[in-house]
C-alpha cells in the first residue's frame, strides 16, 4: 500500500502512522527522518539542506522535494510506504503526484485524522517531560503520581516552549492555511478517507486498520 497521512499538529498522525507502517511492513516517512538521513548521507539535496538547516533556516519546498524524490526511488518504497507531514501545500502535493506517475506507483489512499482545534489545545499543552531522564506525561492523559514530578527518578517535570497556546495556535493557522486545502486535492481524486481524532489511540489505530482492509 502507498499511503499519505494527513492532520494537524497534535492529531496522531505521527503516532498512528508509525504504528500502522509496522504492521503493513512497509516505509514510514516523516519529513524530518527524511531530511536527517538525507543530510547524513550527504545526497546532493542533502548538503543543500544541510546549508539551510545550519544557519537555523528554514529548507525551502524545492529542495524538501527533491530529498522526497530521493527517498521515494529507494527499494523499500516499492513494496510500499506511509508519508508523514507531506505533502505539506497544494504545491507539494501536485509535484508528487507527476514524480508518482513517474514511478508508476499508485496511491492506495489518504487518511486524514480530523480533530477540533480544541482537543489539540488540550493535548499539545498538557504535554512534560522530566528534564533528568526524558519521560513523557501528560496532565490529563497520563500525569504523574506527585504532580510536577517525575515517577521514575522524582525530577522536577517541564513544559517544552513550543507547547504554549500562542505556538499551537500559530501552527494550527498555518496548517489550515497551507495543508487543509489538500483534503479537497485527494478528495478529487476520490482518495481522501475521514477518520475520527477524537478516538482513544487505540480505538483509532483498529479503525483504521478495518478500513485498509476493505480497500
Amino acid at each position: 500500500m502507498w499511503l499519505i497521512f494527513l492532520g494537524p499538529p497534535g492529531s496522531g498522525k505521527g503516532t498512528q502512522s508509525k504504528r500502522i507502517a509496522g504492521n503493513l511492513g512497509i516505509a514510514h516517512i516523516s519529513t524530518g527522518d527524511m531530511l536527517r538521513n538525507a543530510v547524513l548521507k550527504e545526497t546532493p539535496a542533502g548538503l543543500k539542506a544541510k546549508s539551510f538547516m545550519g544557519k537555523g533556516q528554514l529548507v525551502p519546498d524545492s529542495i524538501i522535494n527533491n530529498i522526497l524524490e530521493e527517498r521515494l526511488e529507494q527499494d523499500d518504497c516499492k513494496k510500499g510506504f506511509i508519508l508523514d507531514g507531506f505533502p505539506r501545500n497544494l504545491s507539494q502535493a501536485e509535484r508528487l503526484t507527476g514524480k508518482l506517475e513517474k514511478l508508476n506507483i499508485k496511491l492506495t489512499s489518504v487518511i486524514e485524522i480530523k480533530l477540533p482545534y480544541r482537543f489539540l489545545e488540550e493535548r499539545i499543552c498538557g504535554r512534560r517531560s522530566c528534564t533528568t531522564c526524558g519521560t513523557s506525561y501528560h496532565i490529563v492523559y497520563s500525569p504523574p503520581k506527585n504532580e510536577g514530578l517525575c515517577n521514575n527518578c522524582g525530577k522536577a517535570l517541564i513544559r517544552r516552549n513550543d507547547d504554549t497556546e500562542e505556538v499551537v495556535k500559530a501552527r494550527y493557522d498555518e496548517y489550515v492555511e497551507k495543508t487543509r486545502p489538500l483534503s479537497d486535492y485527494y478528495t478529487g481524486l476520490g482518495i481522501l478517507h475521514e477518520v475520527n481524532g477524537e478516538l482513544p489511540i487505540e480505538e483509532l489505530y483498529v479503525s483504521i486498520l478495518d478500513f485498509l482492509k476493505k480497500i
